[in-house]
């Protein structure tokens, strides 16, 4: 299995619409090196998928690869918006809430994202 990634890699689903607005919205307020973001829709993101054993049918969280692992549902979350500089304070101070409850708030809106925000049929980021 593949552990070493030279920069952080966000997989996220390319036809969510809330997935499309938080990169978006990464694109804006993060310095221009930090991330590199892949659809798990692509070739590049089925095969980091499998890569690193998750299924690559349909993706319900977010998944950052960095130098130090692999991150997902609010730990991945929080990850991210800790590396943003402007950011990093609200990351750490949400960090303090304990992972059950994170998580769980993180499973509803995975779980309601596509009848809350809609669907499309391909990525709609408008990339750097």
């Amino acid at each position: 299995m593949e552990t070493a990634v030279k920069e952080s890699v966000i997989i996220f689903d390319g036809e969510c619409n809330l997935c499309n607005g938080v990169v978006g919205w990464l694109l804006r307020f993060a310095p221009a090196d930090v991330f590199r973001f892949v659809a798990f829709q692509s070739a590049e993101g089925n095969r980091i998928l499998k890569a690193h054993g998750f299924p690559t049918e349909s993706l319900e969280t977010v998944i950052l690869l960095d130098e130090t692992g692999v991150y997902t549902h609010s730990d991945g979350f929080l990850r991210i918006v800790s590396k943003i500089p402007k950011w990093r304070l609200v990351a750490a101070l949400l960090a303090f809430i304990p992972r059950i409850i994170r998580d769980s708030i993180y499973h509803i809106a995975s779980r309601n994202r596509v009848k809350w925000f809609g669907k499309s049929k391909s990525c709609t980021v408008s990339f750097r």
